[in-house]
């Protein structure tokens, strides 16, 4: 993952640009809550999150966080509708076993949602594919096929066809390179499915 000097993620940053202070924020998939202790603290949220993993859980609480133990595929329809202003899952969709019921969980719970995840269409991944006949194994991707836990490989234009599928729009969205450089959202998603080696969206589900 691309990261400042200070260490702080680059994708954490744009997530939590996406996001107006004082907002009420669920954090799905909050790893060791890095990101959502950012929207607390930088962005003045009231945050909340699950995280599968006890561990996660744990460092989380030791930033003093609200986080609980849970699973995105099961746990997301105990929440009601409209009940956070933003729902957030970062580089956990490819993860979770139906994306496409955790998609719609996440634009009913939520008045809007932002997904990010690492781009299987990127040019390296390709590459890898074609020229050693091996699963990629880089900073972004950095598990070996056996032991990922990444079960959906998921480009650019598939995610933008599921939004098409959810009825999902896209307000706003950022691809990200590997040295932290930005790809216009101006440019087609045939060059995003390229070169972003990451991406992130800010959705909001259609009305009517």
């Amino acid at each position: 993952m691309s990261q400042r000097h200070d260490n702080t993620r680059i994708d954490h940053l744009l997530v939590a640009d996406m996001v107006e202070p004082g907002s009420k924020v669920l954090d799905v998939g909050s790893d060791d809550g890095a990101l959502l202790d950012i929207l607390c603290n930088q962005r003045n949220v009231q945050g909340r999150g699950i995280e599968l993993s006890q561990k996660g859980v744990n460092k989380c609480v030791a930033r003093g966080l609200s986080v609980i133990q849970g699973d995105a595929d099961q746990d997301l329809i105990y929440y009601p509708d409209d009940s956070f202003d933003y729902v957030i899952l970062s580089q956990t969709i490819q993860a979770t076993r139906n994306p496409k019921a955790v998609l719609e969980d996440l634009l009913r719970i939520g008045r809007k949602a932002i997904v990010s995840f690492p781009n299987f269409g990127h040019w390296r991944v390709r590459s890898d594919l074609m020229f050693r006949g091996r699963m990629p194994v880089n900073d972004y991707l950095p598990y070996s096929w056996y032991d990922t836990p990444n079960i959906h490989f998921c480009t650019v234009r598939d995610f933008v066809a599921l939004c098409d599928e959810t009825n999902a729009t896209i307000e706003k969205a950022h691809g990200l390179k590997a040295n932290g450089e930005g790809i216009s959202f101006n440019a087609p998603w045939w060059f995003w499915n390229l070169y972003a080696e990451q991406a992130i969206f800010l959705l909001s589900r259609k009305e009517g």
